[in-house]
């Protein structure tokens, strides 16, 4: 009686053994880091870090799909596109370093108007390769207007609040999509992004543009227009 008695207690234990160690082993919020930073995150991780880096990039304009804490290819592609707004190599994984510049605040252009020096060169680069990746060809006026665009949209409550988050917005603006918006800008492109931050505005507002002869777009056409230059038209 005493042996089946002690049988029945050595499985029991065994089996709160197994148990336990189910439990911790596959429960995956055990296992996952909670905290942003605290592990390297790209497609199928999932919890609560990345969670936080999906709120993080919808806050900057970049949009990461369904908010859920899963890493899926439309956070991959958000990651992939704050990345290569920001210099960084564009290969969708929330490395170390893309983690570190997603928690660095970005410049308000609201402030920097007043003291263009205080724009960050990477900044102003930005600016002048959407400048030149939108409107090379253009008349200068209508170069200046593109910047004006962009400006304006940054100080607008319905868009992000910094040049890179502006320019980097899914499907905002075509150099981006077409890979434009890397080619290296001249100097009457860096001079109307200069003019447009010193307050200059050619667009007389707005903060659409669009090329009549190309737009396919059934939505754009609902905006009113109230200027054009060359081959765009600008309106609100």
């Amino acid at each position: 009686m005493k042996e089946k008695y002690h049988n029945s207690v050595v499985l029991f234990t065994i089996i709160i053994i197994f148990t336990f160690i189910g439990v911790t082993v596959g429960n995956p919020r055990h296992a996952e880091a909670t905290a942003l930073g605290e592990r390297e995150l790209k497609w199928g991780t999932k919890g609560e870090d990345v969670k936080d880096l999906q709120e993080m990039l919808s806050q900057k304009g970049f949009n990461p799909g369904i908010i859920n804490g899963i890493y899926g290819p439309r956070t991959a592609s958000a990651v992939r596109q704050f990345q290569l707004s920001r210099g960084l190599r564009g290969t969708g994984v929330a490395d170390t370093a893309t983690i570190n510049r997603l928690e660095t605040p970005t410049i308000k252009v609201a402030a920097a108007v007043e003291n263009v020096p205080a724009l960050s060169s990477d900044d102003m680069l930005l600016l002048a390769r959407a400048v030149y990746g939108e409107a090379r060809g253009e008349p200068y006026v209508g170069q200046v207007a593109i910047a004006a665009v962009i400006m304006n949209r940054v100080n607008h409550p319905s868009f992000p609040n910094s040049i890179p988050d502006v320019i980097f917005q899914p499907g905002a603006f075509t150099s981006v999509s077409d890979g434009q918006i890397w080619l290296e800008p001249n100097p009457t492109a860096f001079k109307a992004a200069t003019d447009a931050l010193s307050g200059w505005d050619p667009s007389n507002g707005a903060i659409y543009y669009w090329n009549p002869a190309v737009a396919t777009s059934r939505w754009i056409w609902t905006r009113p227009i109230h200027t054009r230059i060359g081959k765009h038209v600008f309106g609100t």
